[in-house]
């Protein structure tokens, strides 16, 4: 993996090269974790001026920290003296210390009190934006990333169909959502990819609603999106199901609605597509049923080392889907007083020689009643 890592920063010093930039500054987590293999709290990457590239962070990882990992033996490792210290400012000092003309910089990860720090210690060098050169860099994904991101589906999944096993009537939304995040640890997730979100009865539907004490009842729809995160990887799998007893009609007729416009979505992908045209085809049922308010302003979001990265499938979105892109496909319907529908997978956009998008969460969505 390490070989990985130094031919992504060799890809962003390329990219800097063609501007013009002799070296790069990055602040967001999720970026130098991407190009080293490990995440220390308050880390900063120094690409270039020279051959060797320089980690700044407060304090080495553990060495028995999965989570963190440690940094690879071709990257300088530079430890501040003081917890208190900022690695972007010491980071941006060796920068000045190795003769770089010019440093490109995350903006839009920094304070603009940080920036400013920034430029007392640069003096005579060009401060320039890197803006999103690296989250570009990360939008196609190699095979060790997908792997990871079909582990943390699996454990998910996993997670998922042992709670419906499970009595559920009686039990709160926040109750449930805990059990979730706890079964994802116990089958090896580094933790929950985000808050998980449990909706029962009128708060079934939401779009990312946070659980609360109300309790499961006979008759509810109960909407539940969760994801595992598994070597910092992060996937989405959502579900709705009927408690207690057979679906009545309207629940039957909303759910089918709602899974339409999720197969639409998810035969949409493909390379050379264009996001707002999958985003088209999954809004498309939806609309012409007339549930035109209340929409989400997306359809489905790229995922990654960050559970809502690039692309973005909503009406205004640009540019056209890359074979190895994961992204979620995630409609849903919310009638207010009654509640709704959500359907919410992650896939892995393929060619159609390759069998077309691969789906990383499985489990059933069959409309069940639990």
């Amino acid at each position: 993996m390490a070989d990985v890592h130094t031919t992504r920063r060799a890809r962003l010093r390329d990219r800097c090269a063609a501007t013009g930039v002799t070296a790069a500054l990055v602040t967001g987590a999720a970026n130098v974790r991407y190009l080293t293999g490990c995440a220390p709290q308050g880390a900063a990457l120094l690409v270039g001026p020279g051959p060797e590239d320089t980690l700044v962070h407060l304090r080495p990882p553990p060495d028995d920290d999965p989570e963190q990992g440690q940094p690879p033996d071709d990257l300088r490792s530079v430890v501040l003296p003081s917890p208190d210290g900022d690695a972007a400012v010491a980071a941006a000092e060796l920068a000045r210390e190795q003769r770089a003309d010019s440093l490109a910089v995350e903006e839009h990860h920094l304070t603009v009190t940080r920036h400013r720090a920034l430029r007392t210690v640069t003096e005579g060098i060009a401060l320039t934006d890197l803006a999103g050169a690296v989250e570009h860099l990360r939008l196609v994904k190699d095979e060790h990333e997908i792997a990871a991101l079909r582990i943390a589906a699996e454990i998910a999944d996993q997670a998922l169909g042992e709670l419906l096993e499970s009595i559920l009537v009686g039990r709160t939304e926040r109750h449930l959502a805990l059990e979730l995040e706890r079964r994802l640890v116990d089958h090896g997730a580094e933790g929950p990819a985000f808050p998980t979100s449990v909706g029962t009865g009128p708060h079934s539907g939401m779009a990312r609603h946070l659980p609360t004490d109300r309790r499961v009842e006979e008759g509810d729809f109960l909407t539940v999106r969760l994801g595992a995160r598994y070597r910092g990887y992060r996937c989405e799998v959502g579900r709705t199901f009927v408690i207690g007893t057979a679906p009545a009609s309207w629940q039957i007729e909303l759910y089918e609605l709602v899974f339409d416009a999720q197969r639409a979505g998810r035969e949409a992908l493909a390379p050379g597509v264009a996001c707002r045209d999958v985003d088209r085809a999954t809004r498309q049922p939806l609309i012409a049923a007339g549930h035109t308010e209340g929409l989400a302003p997306w359809t489905g979001h790229g995922v990654g080392l960050e559970i809502d990265e690039d692309p973005r499938l909503s009406p205004a979105a640009m540019g056209k889907l890359d074979a190895c892109v994961p992204v979620t496909v995630e409609p849903g319907v919310h009638l207010p007083g009654r509640g709704g529908v959500r359907i919410d997978d992650t896939l892995v956009v393929r060619p159609p020689a390759d069998g077309g998008p691969e789906l990383l969460t499985i489990t059933t969505k069959e409309l069940l009643a639990l």
